[in-house]
């Protein structure tokens, strides 16, 4: 699935210490705003432990994780909407993900300079929100004005419908609210697609805090931003950037010996990918047999032949049938012959569709 995630925030708040962790990629992280001039994109795999179950039980030739992307986008400043900064052209970057990652400054050190000179997660989350408000008033302003002459003369029913959620939309940003606040419809959602609105984008906020305010589970900046994200139903991450790029330096014996050292089951990171996947609205479906076993990226609410068309467009072209059992199933009878034996193994059709954790063999012909 070609679906980014984009991570956004203001200067030297850790994006890009978070970023060279996530993806192992060794970008330029410098104490100083606009390190990442261009937007860096890199492949995360989604941690899953049911890969680790179904490696365990078939001993495969490979194994393959599924994945998907993350993109640095450089920090932005107050005025980015006027061009301040490299203000435009990291709104059009920030326009072409899926949805937002927007790292918090929620931890003090004086040694790190601050763009606005102190520590306040609430006025930074502010000071993106209006940039974002702000360039997507402009699109609406822009288009109002080139479509109501039309609506207005021809009383087009299009035309006519675009003006009423267009304005709905501009009416919220107007109060200082998000797009992804307002309620909306599929038809409408349908109707504004096309804007890549970008308060229209789902968001999570990663609060960056030390390593010690880590394991107590955050601080009074991290209690601020969960208390603002609540508002707009949005999760909250707490994450050491700094301590997540050592993490990133070791083998997986030693980060999980590092994390049980300090009492923590779960790394950060490993949070921060899955809440990510979960917001883009994505699953995972396996294959599984000796030679490999797979994950799966799709998009939940897919249909199964569709899903069988992201290994090959062939399986979605000459789709029979799946052969279906779940990953819960063959992990309470053992093996796909005790999932048979019970009657779990299930053969379904064009119109069946694909739920997160399924196994699947596809059956086709072309």
């Amino acid at each position: 699935m070609s679906l980014t995630a984009g991570i956004v925030g203001l200067p030297n708040v850790g994006k890009s210490t978070l970023f060279n962790a996530i993806t192992k990629k060794n970008i330029l992280a410098a104490n100083y705003p606009f390190a990442t001039i261009d937007p860096n994109v890199g492949v995360v795999t989604v941690p899953d432990k049911r890969l680790e179950f179904l490696n365990n039980l078939y001993v495969p030739a490979s194994l393959v994780p599924t994945a998907y992307e993350f993109t640095d986008i450089a920090g932005l400043v107050k005025g980015a909407s006027q061009g301040e900064g490299l203000g435009n052209k990291f709104l059009s970057h920030i326009r072409e993900v899926d949805a937002i990652v927007e790292v918090v400054r929620c931890f003090s050190d004086k040694d790190i300079i601050h763009v606005e000179n102190s520590v306040d997660p609430i006025r930074d989350i502010e000071i993106i929100n209006l940039e974002l408000i702000l360039a997507d008033l402009e699109i609406i302003e822009s288009r109002l004005g080139r479509v109501s002459k039309k609506a207005l003369t021809t009383k087009d029913k299009d035309s006519l419908k675009e003006i009423e959620v267009l304005t709905k939309i501009k009416e919220a940003l107007e109060k200082n609210i998000p797009a992804r606040r307002v309620e909306l419809d599929e038809e409408e959602l349908e109707l504004l697609k096309s804007f890549h609105f970008l308060t229209l984008k789902p968001i999570i906020y990663m609060a960056n805090i030390s390593e010690e305010d880590l394991l107590n589970d955050g601080n009074s900046y991290v209690d601020k931003v969960r208390e603002y994200a609540k508002g707009e139903n949005a999760k909250v991450i707490p994450v050491c950037a700094k301590m997540e790029s050592e993490l990133a330096e070791l083998n997986d014996d030693d980060k999980i010996a590092f994390l049980n050292d300090l009492g923590i089951s779960e790394s950060g990171l490993d949070r921060l990918i899955n809440a990510t996947y979960d917001l883009l609205g994505l699953a995972t479906y396996f294959t599984a047999g000796s030679d490999e076993c797979r994950a799966w990226t799709f998009k939940k609410g897919m249909k199964a032949p569709a899903c069988a068309g992201i290994i090959h467009s062939d399986f979605e072209r000459g789709f029979i049938r799946a052969e279906v059992m779940s990953y819960e199933d063959l992990v309470k009878y053992g093996s796909e012959k005790g999932v048979r034996e019970a009657g779990k193994m299930r053969l379904e059709g064009k119109e069946y569709v694909m739920q997160d954790g399924d196994i699947c063999h596809f059956r086709f012909n072309v």
